[in-house]
């Protein structure tokens, strides 16, 4: 009943926009509390869907369609030629799941209880791929800078778009033979709790409805949200780094934390690190290559190359501080509360840049 309740949130952005003339301020404020409603509605019929189709294809649609809502903001912002704000809304994604989410959820597990734990095999496998995902972001950046000085020895001119496009497809196959061995070859080893069979609330039809439905409006809304980024970011006073990092990185992911904190409250953290581990993974596994591909597309082309190190400094200490909370396979609410403080560290960073 109460994502039902929530839908009232949708429609309220048109309105402002088109009905009422609001500033674009409040445009962009109900637009995004609209994109965060919608990604839980996509997130929800994504798994009554899955209930209808078994594991191996319901795991494979889950995990394709759980950053629709990111995916859909993402190339709206970028058609209207704000690559920065892509890679902060990527930064923001990753350390936003990562820290707050992870940092929330194992807080309030473990506020009622000594030490929650899980699956050291699964865990090392996301820690494996968070410290991939440093490596293929760092490339492109350590490549630019030396294209740029061998150009200015040499005026060789080494194109960063064709690694970035080379890069992303690398990324891809290795997010597809990910999917492969964890939903397929070692599905068993990794099902754990998620193995757990419910019937499903929704029709077939009821799904791919809905489905579709939310991922229009979404579309609508990140379009409203984009053409008032720029205006909203000088009514803050904030840069629209900020934003991206922030606010429209949380946006998307924020089904994700919600769901992360009541798997925590179950007790159950197997579900709770695939969830926030696995969605930064997949934003920068699948949405950042997809991204980068879809640039030349709509003709805005973006390359991998993050130029603001902060974005890389970002992701890289939060691969590291994950990768050293899930290596001993527990948590206790300190390490949540650790996992807070450094996002909120990167957040103030972000402010005041």
């Amino acid at each position: 009943m109460a994502r039902i309740g929530l839908l009232i949130f949708v429609p309220l952005a048109p309105a402002l926009e088109w009905l009422f003339r609001f500033s674009a301020i409040w445009v962009f404020i109900a637009g995004i509390v609209g994109i965060a409603v919608l990604a839980e509605w996509i997130r929800y019929s994504t798994e009554q869907l899955a209930l209808h189709t078994g594991p191996r294809i319901g795991g494979l649609l889950t995990v394709s369609l759980g950053s629709l809502a990111e995916l859909i903001l993402a190339l709206f912002v970028l058609a209207r030629g704000q690559t920065a704000v892509v890679h902060a809304q990527i930064t923001g994604s990753i350390i936003g799941t990562c820290l707050l989410g992870l940092g929330l959820a194992i807080l309030w597990g473990g506020l009622t209880r000594d030490r929650q734990s899980f699956s050291r095999q699964r865990a090392g496998l996301l820690s494996s791929l968070l410290i991939l995902v440093v490596i293929a972001l760092l490339l492109p950046a350590v490549f630019d800078y030396t294209d740029r000085i061998v150009r200015q020895a040499t005026g060789v001119n080494v194109a960063d778009e064709s690694l970035s496009l080379a890069v992303s497809c690398v990324l891809l196959l290795l997010y597809a033979g990910n999917l492969t061995y964890t939903l397929v070859t070692h599905r068993d080893v990794f099902a754990g709790n998620q193995s757990r069979r419910e019937a499903p609330q929704w029709s077939l039809s009821a799904c791919l409805l809905i489905l579709a439905g939310a991922t229009t409006a979404a579309a609508l809304e990140s379009e409203l949200v984009s053409s008032a980024l720029t205006s909203a970011s000088q009514s803050l006073h904030v840069t629209p780094l900020f934003m991206g990092v922030v606010l429209l990185a949380l946006v998307g992911t924020s089904a994700d934390i919600f769901s992360a904190v009541w798997f925590a409250h179950e007790n159950r953290m197997d579900l709770v690190t695939s969830i926030c581990i696995g969605s930064a993974i997949q934003v920068a596994l699948v949405v950042a290559p997809v991204l980068v591909i879809s640039s030349w597309l709509i003709g805005e082309p973006m390359t991998l190359v993050f130029s603001n190190p902060l974005d890389l400094f970002a992701i890289a200490g939060t691969a590291f501080i994950v990768n050293t909370i899930a290596s001993d396979g527990e948590t206790t609410w300190f390490e949540g509360l650790l996992l807070l403080g450094v996002y909120l560290v990167f957040a103030f960073a972000y402010f005041f840049s």
